[in-house]
Parts: structure tokens; sequence; C-alpha cells
């Protein structure tokens, strides 16, 4: 059975092996090993196996009290052989307990944790290798905390710029800051289009040899000092019109180091595609070249755009900020994809100018289309225009609309809208573009039966009807004979049409009109007054049914 190409780790940060030194409870003292404070614990384990190796999965603070030591055994040759098992299966540290067993840590122990570079805890008597354990996931529940709190506001901080005028730099300045490097945003043929921040420092000690980096798996090359990118499952960009580009290539960005520059470039055409294989590109990658990481995420469903992140380190929560920029990144360009942006200004314009639907209609891709309307489902909040975004993308439209609490999205006649979790929606009939207004307010007719019968998904009825038989123009003029009396006022109109479209319901109507059901009451009094119809007759709701969807 192959091992796996990386230990597995808790969903938690790992504590500084500092951190545990410094806890005044414990006393632990390191006595033998690099002085390095920073090396990682991801959980601790106690064993008095001779041989941990089989039972260890890496980034362990091993604890023993020296049971397994045998008595006639030659020290150098034994401690040799067990702590160079322990580096082999990657454990981070050994913590050596002082009592029952031993009085003092054995010196050909320390011997060898100086050889094989691993550090030696001395852990003294009143120390509890349960009292350790404890400390250890206390720090990490301590670290998790701090990096949900990073993560939150970062978040927060991220859609506040992408609302800005200028939405895609504000976003890249935004997450440079927040992982203290470098942000930049690459088109599809690679090139850096807008950029933030600045690419750190390299750190001391870290050969650069050239190589192409792979998506596969967080291995190490011998003798690189890096680790080659690791990749994701597949997703790729779209191209936005009008970003202002910078020049090609590393010395486009601020960077003290122009191979990190390099390699960054690298990632992005292994995300971006541009590997020169047929298949996708994978969703993100990352390398580290001299003690600089850097990391690339694809940017929406289609080829094209890549976010590039280059920092200093890789601090619990960098990866989920990054990945909620490639997010607001994706809302943000995928409306530009092929110039739909520069057409739908073009459609804006000419319509303030006096041009008709159907005139501006080619410019948004012509053809029949459907109105959606849709209000957030429960009590979540009214929709925000990131919200409202994010559903267009998932009706496969950019054309949306936020107007008095309400979602309106202009969706292709070919793609019909599925029920979106978390929405109430009410989608109109095919409609060619003179009769786009007409399909708006059969859109608002079927969100408020939806909201009326909590259902999730309504759609306006088409379908041949007895109506049909009736030329269209002797059925509007009936119609609107037949209306005349109360076509002087909206509120009672609406408030028939909903109350025979749910069958006479109170209390329905009253929930998809947002009013009290003792007003419905009185304004279907009032029609039924002014119209001189008896309303319960199924004779007299089925013409004025008819008028009230002709007139």
């Amino acid at each position: 059975m192959p091992e796996p190409s990386a230990p597995p780790v808790p969903p938690t940060p790992p504590v500084p092996l500092g951190a545990l030194l410094a806890r005044d409870d414990l006393g632990l003292r390191q006595i033998a090993g690099p002085a390095a404070p920073g090396t990682a614990i991801h959980w601790a384990h106690t064993s008095e196996m001779a041989d941990p190796y089989p039972y260890l999965l890496g980034g362990e603070l091993l604890l023993t009290a020296g049971v397994h030591v045998p008595d006639d055994a030659e020290p150098g040759a034994y401690f040799d052989g067990y702590v160079s098992r322990i580096v082999a299966a990657g454990g981070a540290a050994l913590g050596f307990g002082l009592a029952p067993v031993h009085d003092r840590v054995p010196r050909a122990l320390v011997a060898a944790c100086d050889t094989y570079a691993l550090p030696l805890l001395e852990v003294p008597p009143q120390t509890t290798f349960s009292g350790v354990a404890r400390a250890v996931w206390q720090l990490m529940a301590r670290a998790r905390l701090a990096e949900l709190r990073r993560v939150t506001e970062a978040q927060q901080s991220l859609a506040a710029a992408a609302a800005r005028p200028d939405p895609v730099p504000a976003v890249l300045r935004r997450l440079a800051r927040w992982v203290g490097g470098l942000a930049t945003l690459y088109g599809p043929d690679g090139r850096p289009l807008a950029s933030a921040g600045r690419l750190p420092e390299p750190g001391p000690g870290h050969p650069d040899p050239p190589r192409t980096p792979a998506p596969d798996g967080p291995r190490t090359a011998p003798g690189s000092g890096r680790t080659p990118p690791t990749a994701a499952t597949s997703a790729t960009a779209r191209t936005p019109a009008g970003t202002p580009r910078t020049p090609a290539g590393p010395e486009a960005l601020p960077s003290p180091d122009r191979g990190a520059v390099r390699a960054l470039g690298e990632l992005v055409r292994v995300v971006g595609g541009g590997g020169g294989g047929s298949s996708p590109g994978p969703a993100s990658a990352t390398d580290t070249v001299k003690g600089v990481h850097l990391a690339a995420y694809a940017l929406g469903a289609g080829r094209g755009f890549v976010l590039g992140v280059a920092g200093p380190r890789r601090a619990p929560g960098d990866h989920t900020i990054a990945s909620v920029a490639a997010v607001l990144l994706s809302l943000l360009t995928g409306e530009h994809l092929s110039g739909t942006g520069a057409a739908r200004s073009a459609a804006l314009v000419r319509l303030l100018l006096g041009s008709s639907p159907e005139d501006v209609a080619p410019l948004l891709g012509g053809g029949r289309r459907l109105v959606v309307h849709a209000v957030p489902a429960g009590d979540t909040p009214a929709p925000d225009a990131v919200a409202a975004s994010a559903l267009g993308a998932a009706l496969g439209s950019a054309l949306v609309d936020v107007r008095d609490g309400v979602v309106r999205v202009l969706v292709p006649a070919d793609r019909e809208p599925a029920v979106q979790v978390g929405w109430i929606c009410g989608v109109s009939a095919p409609a060619d573009p003179p009769a786009w207004t007409a399909a708006d307010a059969q859109a608002a007719r079927a969100l408020a039966r939806a909201r009326a019968t909590r259902t999730a998904l309504v759609r306006h009825g088409e379908r041949p009807a007895l109506a049909d038989l009736v030329p269209a123009a002797d059925a509007r003029a009936h119609a609107q004979a037949l209306l005349a009396p109360i076509a002087a006022t909206p509120a009672l109109t609406e408030t028939l049409r909903t109350w025979l479209s749910l069958h006479g319901s109170w209390d329905r109507t009253a929930v998809a009109l947002s009013v009290h059901r003792n007003t419905v009451r009185q304004r279907v009094t009032r029609c039924a007054a002014l119209l001189a119809a008896d309303l319960d007759d199924p004779d007299v709701r089925m013409e004025l049914w008819f008028a009230l969807r002709e007139g």
C-alpha cells in the first residue's frame, strides 16, 4: 500500500514548540536538538514501543518514560536506532519523562537527538503526559479561534473592498495586506493585469534551481530547498474587459527576486491551463521559492484569469482568505467574459438615449429570455450586490438587478431555471424583447404566488387555453371594459388578481401582498361592489380572471 504524499494532520493550526516551552505550569526544558521554537507540533502521543515508527503519522510530540529501554542494551546503539526511527516517521520532537523509571535523561539519548536534529524535551516528574497533551490541545484551540477571527475579519474586509467603485484593485490591495505580500491578477495570456503589495524578501540559504512546477502532490525535490506545487480540482477563469494592463514579464512587478516572480508565473500557467495539455488546469497550486510562499487560484468556471499570491509565510487561514478573494474576483471578472461588459454598457447608453428594448436586445445576445424574480428564503437579510451576482451566476446570466429587496435576472430562454437553495423564485414565460415588460410582470406574480404557497420556485404557465380562441384585440377590449370600474386603482386590480390566483384564500393573498387579511377582505369587497359582480359565482371568477390576464 503506497504511503500518503503528506502526513494527515488535524483540522487545527499546529502549535509552535516554543509555545509549549513557554508554559510555566509544564516546566518543560529542551536539552538537545536544534533550537527551533517554531517547530510545528500537530499533536502529542504517548508510546513505550521500542520501535514507534508504525504508530506515528508525523508531526507528533512523542512522549516516553523510557520503559521500553532494555537493561542489557548498549545505550549508544539502542538510542541511535530509536531516534532514527522517530525522525524517519516524521516525529517533530521527543519528550522524556523523569521518574518512575529514569531519574535523568540518558546521555546516549541526548547524543542521538543532537545527531539526528530532533528536539528533546525533559519532562519533570510533576508534569504528567496527559497534562502535556491537554496543553497542546488548549494551544491548538486558541490558535484555531484566532484563525477563525482573522478569516472572518478578512472576509468582511474583502467584501467591503468588492463594493468599492474600483473593486478589482481594492480587493487585491486588501488581500496583499492580509497576506503581507503580493497579490496579482493575471489575464488569460498569463500577463499581469493588476497588482498590489510587494513580493517579500527571500529567506537566506534557499537554492533555486530552475524547474517546471507540476501539480503532483507535496513532495520536496531533493536538494532544491523548496516544495513543489500542489494542485486541487479543475476550475479556470474569465476575461475582464477594461482592466488596466501592466507590462508582461517578471520586471512588471515590484520584486526583489526575479526567480520567485518567474516561479509564480509558472504556477499561473499550470492553473490557467497553459501547460500544453488538453485537460483543464487545476483549481489551485502552491510552491515555495527561497522562503517565499507562492499560490495561484483559478477564477470562475472557464479558462482565463488567475489570482497569484506571494507571502513571507504560510500562516493559518491564508489559504481560506485567498480563496475568498478568488471567489470575489471571479464574480467581478466573470461579467466581462467575451466583452459582454462593454456590450451591456453600450445597451444602457442606447436605452438612455431613446432606443427601444428590441433595438438593444442584440447587444445582450438577442433571442427570447426568461425573467426571474427572487427573494431570500426565511429570515435571511435583504440581498446585496454580491448575493445578487452569485444568484445570477447560478442562473447563468450576468444581467442582474436588485430593487426593493427583489433580485431580477434576465436569463436566456434555453437555460431552464432550477430551484436555488436559500431563494424563493418566480419565473416568467419565455418572451421576445418587446414582451419583456409583460414577462417582468409575470415573474412578479409568480414570485408572489411562490411566497404565498411557500414554494421554492413557481413558473408562469404557458399553454394553449380557451382564451387563445378569442382575437387578441377583442380580448383586450372586453377586458378593459369589464375592469374599467377598478382600473384607476392598481391596488384593487392587483389584489383581485392575486386573490383569484390563490383560489380565494384570504390568508395566502395577505402573505403574497404583504398586507393584513382584513385589508384583503376590504379590497375584494370593494371590487365586488364596483364591478357589481357576485365573486362567489365561479363563472364570474372565470370571466374576471380572463380579463385580468388580457387587460
